[in-house]
């Protein structure tokens, strides 16, 4: 129906000189505090949840609803998102450490995108408590400040890019990496290629690696389903950006939450 109306051209339609994109997912386990956590709040989330689609219908709980599955996703990140002064720790955050200090010792230069900017933070002490030299963009980050640090990282001056998935996802050129680190999952696949993109560009001269993060038994390997479904769907082609979540449906909601 659309086809008369849309012209879609893919980067390896266009750029047949461009480096291959290796992606690959990389699966984590909760630590046992993790786990209690994870699965004291998971059982509670599912109960309001039922309760708010019994009482209130699907449209008006959605954004309730929401909330919880974001407090389910940083609880995967690191529970201390969210709770305060949580002293244990994060397996997707020790596979993180791990990863980094290999790619490190091989020469590899990596963007490590994560939605949380309190997330970054923990990465940020994590990285120098080892000694690892970084740059770090947000939203708040100055432009000015923004073209300074992209120019000193392509041209070699620290192996690590820590960036704000929504601030960092469009408009920069960061062909210096070769690597590109997706801590966590957005709703929409579609947010992720771009931030991929800041590396698998024109310029770029090596074999571009995209590691997806995504903790073992959790909702985030049910987000993942549901991103693989809805990657083909047209609506991620016209509708770009943030539409993901205003188009789950009520059976996305039951079947990430199993209820």
């Amino acid at each position: 129906m659309i086809r008369p109306f849309l012209l879609r051209r893919v980067k390896k339609d266009v750029l047949k000189e461009l480096p291959d994109k290796i992606e690959t997912v990389n699966y984590s386990e909760l630590t046992k505090k993790q786990k209690e956590l994870y699965l004291a709040y998971l059982e509670r989330i599912q109960t309001e949840t039922k309760e708010s689609l019994q009482g209130e219908g699907f449209q008006k709980s959605r954004i309730k609803i929401l909330a919880g599955l974001t407090r389910l996703r940083q609880l995967c990140c690191h529970p201390s998102l969210f709770l305060e002064n949580y002293q244990g720790d994060s397996g997707k955050l020790q596979q993180l450490l791990e990863i980094v200090g290999n790619a490190v010792e091989n020469g590899r230069r990596l963007l490590i995108f994560s939605q949380f900017t309190s997330m970054l933070s923990i990465i940020q002490e994590e990285l120098t408590k080892v000694g690892l030299h970084f740059f770090y963009l947000d939203g708040q980050t100055a432009p000015i400040d923004r073209v300074k640090m992209v120019d000193q990282f392509n041209e070699g001056d620290a192996n690590i890019f820590l960036l704000s998935l929504k601030a960092g996802n469009t408009g920069l050129n960061l062909t210096g990496a070769d690597t590109v680190i997706l801590y966590d999952l957005w709703w929409n696949p579609a947010v992720e290629e771009q931030a991929a993109g800041r590396a698998h560009r024109i310029g770029q001269k090596n074999v571009v690696q995209v590691i997806r993060l995504i903790t073992q038994g959790t909702i985030e390997e049910k987000i993942y389903e549901l991103q693989q479904h809805k990657k083909e769907l047209i609506d991620t082609v016209v509708q770009p950006g943030d539409q993901a979540m205003s188009k789950m449906t009520e059976q996305d909601i039951r079947d990430i939450l199993n209820i």
